[in-house]
């Protein structure tokens, strides 16, 4: 089947059947806030604009937050005074960064706080009631060995709540602006939950929706060679789920309307993983939103299996709707209290 695109003006904002996204999107602008987490590389500081830009479009102030990493408990305590001068020089850093970036129509705050990266920016993140979190998928380890850093894989596992990853690949500019924002959808409620802040972000920044959807190929049980009749019923299936598919489609149409965005729909079939990838690539979108879990959600893991191949094979930012249970927030406090780590306190 070839790739269809379909041209369309919205006419209302897409709603979920499922209100859980969209309280965690409510909150987010209510808090106002959009927090970017850097170290000391030079690639953490490429996540600023990107996350400015996200900023900009809830109309929400943006933190430079970084942590002051403490030694492990097999190292000797640090030297009081050269603490003092660390911390110090770490907050004027981020004072001059935010003076660079910012302007007299956007607000830029700095936090500096100490601990170990990924638990003191959740346990803060979380104490401040911040629901959206920028952070670049490597840091100061650069990406030699992992598919994503150990800051941006951890707060993978614990966030509720939006993370825009920045991919450490990308380029390093002053302004960034999403002119086409792509949104793979599969018929779940949770892919359809992050609609209302995809087409925020698309009518703020005047951009371009891109929905796709990726047809998986049928499978049949195979013992041996497919006979004619198993052929058949191979291509019914497949007749069936793109006609399905289409129907789906032209439904989330109807669901968005008068908001005046231009919309590309983008119909594939064959391996969603790798679909949704290529995708990305060749419409050369500038940003990726979507659910971490979708039609086959699995509340024992933080994100399902296309998610999960998003975010280690995407070269676009990608901002991801995470989900978590109160019970689950509960037990991952309560096993942080049973550390004896305390949420990060602010130094300066």
């Amino acid at each position: 089947m070839k790739e269809v695109n379909m041209p369309v003006s919205i006419v209302a904002a897409g709603g979920s059947s499922s209100g859980e996204a969209d309280t965690d999107f409510q909150d987010a602008q209510a808090n106002g806030r959009v927090v970017a987490c850097l170290d000391a590389s030079a690639i953490s500081h490429k996540v600023i604009p990107y996350a400015a830009a996200i900023a900009r479009a809830f109309r929400a102030s943006l933190t430079l937050l970084q942590v002051l990493e403490v030694a492990s408990k097999t190292d000797a305590p640090p030297d009081p005074v050269e603490w003092d001068i660390r911390r110090r020089e770490v907050h004027e850093h981020l004072k001059r960064l935010a003076s660079e970036r910012g302007d007299e129509s956007f607000r830029i705050d700095t936090v500096v706080i100490e601990g170990r990266p990924a638990e003191q920016i959740w346990l803060w993140a979380r104490n401040q009631g911040i629901n959206l979190i920028a952070v670049g998928t490597h840091g100061d380890s650069g990406a030699a060995d992992w598919a994503l850093g150990d800051t941006a894989r951890k707060l993978v596992e614990k966030m509720s709540g939006a993370l825009l990853l920045v991919p450490s690949s990308v380029p390093d500019v002053p302004i960034v602006h999403y002119r086409r924002i792509l949104v793979p959808l599969d018929g779940s409620c949770r892919a359809e939950s992050v609609l209302p802040l995809a087409t925020l972000l698309a009518k703020a920044g005047d951009a371009e929706l891109l929905l796709a959807h990726v047809i998986p190929a049928p499978e049949l049980t195979e013992v041996g060679p497919l006979e004619a009749e198993d052929l058949t019923l191979k291509e019914q299936v497949r007749s069936r789920n793109e006609r399905v598919a289409r129907q789906y489609l032209e439904l989330i149409r109807v669901r968005i309307a008068q908001q005046g965005i231009s919309v590309n729909v983008t119909l594939r079939d064959g391996d969603v993983c790798g679909g949704l990838a290529r995708i990305a690539i060749d419409e050369a979108v500038d940003l990726v939103v979507l659910s971490a879990h979708g039609r086959g959600a699995h509340a024992d893991v933080s994100c399902g299996s296309v998610a999960s191949y998003l975010l280690t094979h995407a070269t676009t930012p990608l901002l991801i709707v995470l989900y978590r249970s109160q019970k689950q927030v509960r037990n991952q406090v309560a096993q942080d209290d049973t550390k004896g780590r305390p949420p990060g306190r602010a130094l300066l």
